[in-house]
């Protein structure tokens, strides 16, 4: 899990990049950004924020022949051996980004390369390089007083309160190519920043792993529980699922099966179901792993616990008591008015 609250900004660099295929300019400051108490607090909020509510899906850096080759590896790997080489190595990072951007959608904007101190992965200490970019400016009014008379102007700069592009570049797994974290709020350029630009592969942990095997268990719930049972068996399915993760710090497919699959015609369908879908989710020789709770929460946040009836009507069941859906919910059919129906037992209403 990271933690950055602690986080210190020890060095910033600020560049403006252009689109290259618009014939827009590149400005690379002369020196570090320099940094001042009342500034700084914002600018680390800006940076950081949107990385403390993201989900942690870390990736590395890849190359096809020789990490050594990668623009991007070779200096952060600079920086971290002497960071007082972050301002030049700024330059070559924003001179990279400026390369990529050769697409007539990409956005010009300001580059912030920065390093990191005390941030902490899995209560570890470390470095990191934060290489951030904002493109999209809005209007705001700035106003002055002159002889008793207020006059407004209109302005335009960066929304402290959305940072559009960035990654962090952790001080680990140099061999592997690093841990990163990335994030983009504008997703029709998601190549140029993640690809073009980063030129990184999703990390094979246990946060993926996890996120992998509960987003094809809820495939299997859809494609195949569904059909064979109903509504409410495909969310109760889910349900068990996802609470197995949660209870436990390491997966295990028999134990998963035997708890989680209460229809025992629906294994030799999950086992058939996983041989043909594996390849997709990378899951193939996949049967123990120790599982991210991060991922767990990410996951439950996600799966939808609500029945849907064509009726205006929905029934939410509830994951923390799953015992409660099959105690206390019966599904029914109704000769006189050709209809489905639930009945939902309960001794008194609560209190919304």
């Amino acid at each position: 899990m990271i933690n950055l609250y602690s986080t210190h900004i020890s060095s910033l660099s600020i560049h403006r990049v252009g689109n290259k295929s618009r014939n827009e300019s590149l400005l690379l400051s002369s020196e570090p950004y320099k940094m001042d108490d009342e500034i700084t607090p914002l600018l680390k909020e800006f940076f950081l924020k949107p990385f403390r509510d993201k989900e942690e899906n870390y990736y590395h850096f890849e190359h096809e022949s020789d990490l050594e080759f990668h623009e991007l590896y070779r200096a952060a790997s600079k920086i971290f051996s002497n960071p007082d080489t972050i301002h030049e190595q700024s330059k070559k990072i924003t001179r990279h980004l400026f390369d990529q951007s050769n697409h007539p959608h990409i956005k010009s904007g300001e580059v912030y390369v920065a390093f990191l101190e005390g941030v902490q992965i899995d209560n570890v200490k470390m470095n990191a390089i934060g290489i951030f970019k904002s493109e999209l400016k809005q209007d705001f009014l700035k106003f002055s007083e002159k002889e008793h008379q207020l006059e407004a102007y209109l302005q335009q700069g960066v929304n402290l309160n959305k940072l559009d592009k960035g990654c962090l570049i952790f001080e680990a797994n140099k061999e592997e190519g690093y841990r990163i974290l990335s994030i983009d709020s504008n997703r029709y350029d998601t190549k140029y920043w993640l690809e073009s630009f980063l030129n990184v592969a999703a990390s094979e942990d246990d946060n993926f792993y996890t996120k992998k095997y509960l987003k094809f268990c809820q495939d299997f719930a859809k494609d195949v529980v569904l059909p064979a049972e109903d509504k409410k068996e495909e969310v109760m399915f889910m349900n068990r699922a996802v609470n197995h993760f949660a209870k436990n710090d390491n997966f295990e497919e028999t134990a998963f099966m035997n708890e989680v699959i209460d229809n025992p015609d629906l294994i030799p369908e999950f086992n058939n179901y996983k041989f043909e879908k594996a390849p997709k989710y990378s899951i193939e020789d996949l049967t123990t792993f120790p599982i991210a709770n991060t991922a767990v929460t990410a996951a439950r946040k996600k799966i939808k616990n609500v029945i849907q009836l064509d009726t205006n009507i929905q029934i939410k069941m509830d994951f923390i008591n799953p015992e409660s859906a099959d105690k206390f919910v019966e599904k029914g059919w109704d000769e006189e008015k050709q209809m489905y129906y639930y009945l939902v037992y309960f001794n008194k209403e609560q209190k919304s």
